[in-house]
């Protein structure tokens, strides 16, 4: 490949020379079942990118909706997960509760093993700092979107659905895919 060829990519890339301008962009739509489905991505061809999209949800089963025709339904959380080792998760969530600030829409759980915090996005950081600082062990740890409501699948629903989420997650724009389908572990491990 010719080297002027590598340094327009590069350029385009960085937003550069003769580079596009990338756009942020939300959409927002139903896939199968009435599953509301949010997509972020990151383009540098908004036209090309809506057609994609709309193509995917609409072989899916699905559609692709205006803006906030879904977005009212979830609200950004930050989610600390930890890894309680040999303790006892119960005994980790009542030590987490009391050493992190979670505010009032914050909440400490232990579920399946593990315990889980949640957050506002504002106090993310330092909840994260704090449960550093006290040497527990965070498996994951991420600001994203919770729906406050969500649609549990059974194991003939949950194939159409995974399978939109799946292909939108592989379209090269697409930066994060948030929905509130709710799979049973058996029924995953059934599909899967």
């Amino acid at each position: 490949m010719p080297a002027d060829n590598i340094e327009r990519a590069i350029q385009r890339g960085v937003g550069g020379k003769d580079g596009a301008q990338l756009e942020d962009i939300r959409y927002e739509g139903y896939g199968p079942h009435g599953v509301a489905v949010m997509v972020d991505v990151l383009t540098d061809n908004r036209n090309r990118t809506v057609a994609a999209l709309r193509n995917l949800f609409t072989r899916a089963g699905g559609s692709l909706g205006e803006t906030n025709s879904v977005g009212w339904m979830f609200s950004q959380k930050g989610i600390i997960t930890l890894d309680p080792g040999d303790a006892d998760a119960e005994e980790l969530a009542l030590e987490v509760l009391d050493a992190v600030d979670v505010g009032d829409d914050g909440d400490v759980s232990a579920e399946g093993g593990a315990v889980q915090v949640t957050v506002a996005p504002s106090s993310f950081e330092a909840a994260r700092q704090t449960i550093e600082d006290k040497g527990w062990t965070i498996a994951s740890a991420e600001v994203t979107m919770q729906p406050s409501t969500s649609v549990e699948l059974d194991a003939k629903q949950a194939p159409a659905v995974l399978r939109l989420l799946d292909a939108l997650e592989d379209h090269d724009d697409v930066q994060q895919v948030y929905a509130n389908a709710e799979i049973p572990d058996e029924v995953l491990e059934s599909v899967g």
